[in-house]
């Protein structure tokens, strides 16, 4: 490439509309979504992720979708490759990539703003963390990387085993000094803390009565364990602890909304340390695709 590909980042907490918007502004200005989720990545995992259905997409081509057995792990150096990859070839079809989503250490990875560190997993470490408590392994992250322990999922035993293994062999995953490879407008969405929560409340109940949950018993009779499952993100972990009879369906959505409201607080800490963001209150799309547009002109 001969000059800096341009890419347009629309982040922000979970449940704001960002996807609805990511194709809004695709159809105003010619782009292309890349997708920067780290669970919409699985196969089959689309009710409980929110997936873009084929209609809800309208036309504009979507990427980084649907393409990884929830049986694997699709790890973010994957994520990385994937991700760049087609942003070169969106540009290359003269299209803008619009990175969307809300996994603020992939999408910080993919433009540049963080460093994956390159780390071989380390099986007698992994060995002796087997046994260690969650709740152990939270306040060892915490003692070796402390920012990383902040927007952890902090239940997900796969990621905190991870994170270990990296700070014990490079200590704090370092934030990259050099050059980025993109030049990136930056747009965030964030609603009041009242509209956050009526939109986490209505989405999850709008998910239940599309088949969330048969989604997941589907997943698990074709083969997908119940250990696995709880791997795979919030609703997943839940939904995976209801089928095993630990809890009844009312408790099970009183408790996973409660965490998804947490969960969207430790997203905010996350994104608030990049001040390049534009932060705009949803759904101001006329506002945004003003900047988006004057952005783009002044860097054409």
């Amino acid at each position: 490439m001969t000059s800096m590909q341009k890419v347009i980042a629309v982040v922000g907490p979970t449940a704001v509309g960002k996807s609805f918007f990511g194709v809004w502004l695709a159809k105003q200005i010619g782009g292309e979504i890349i997708s920067a989720d780290s669970r919409q990545v699985y196969i089959g995992l689309d009710i409980g992720t929110g997936k873009m259905t084929a209609a809800e997409m309208n036309g504009v081509p979507h990427h980084l979708l649907s393409v990884a057995d929830p049986k694997d792990t699709y790890t973010v150096a994957d994520f990385l490759k994937a991700g760049r990859a087609a942003i070169e070839a969106v540009g290359a079809r003269g299209h803008f990539p619009i990175v969307v989503g809300g996994s603020g250490f992939y999408i910080d990875a993919l433009l540049g703003k963080r460093e994956i560190a390159d780390v071989p997993p380390n099986k007698k470490l992994r060995k002796e963390l087997e046994k260690v408590s969650l709740d152990a392994l939270n306040v060892l992250l915490r003692k070796l990387d402390p920012a990383r322990a902040e927007t952890i999922d902090a239940k997900n035993r796969v990621r905190l085993v991870r994170a270990i293994e990296i700070a014990r062999t490079l200590g704090s995953v370092p934030n990259v000094s050099a050059q980025q490879s993109y030049s990136v407008f930056w747009v965030g969405i964030q609603p009041s803390q009242n509209e956050l929560y009526a939109n986490i409340h209505a989405r999850l109940l709008a998910r239940m009565k599309a088949g969330m949950l048969e989604e997941a018993r589907h997943l698990h009779a074709t083969g997908l364990s119940f250990e696995r499952m709880e791997e795979l993100g919030l609703e997943y972990r839940f939904m995976a602890t209801h089928l095993k009879g630990e809890n009844s369906e009312k408790e099970m959505l009183t408790e996973l909304e409660k965490e998804i409201r947490k969960y969207a607080k430790r997203q905010m800490t996350w994104f608030k340390r990049n001040k390049e963001i534009q932060w705009f209150t949803a759904p101001h799309y006329p506002e945004i695709l003003a900047q988006t547009e004057k952005y783009l002109n002044l860097n054409g």
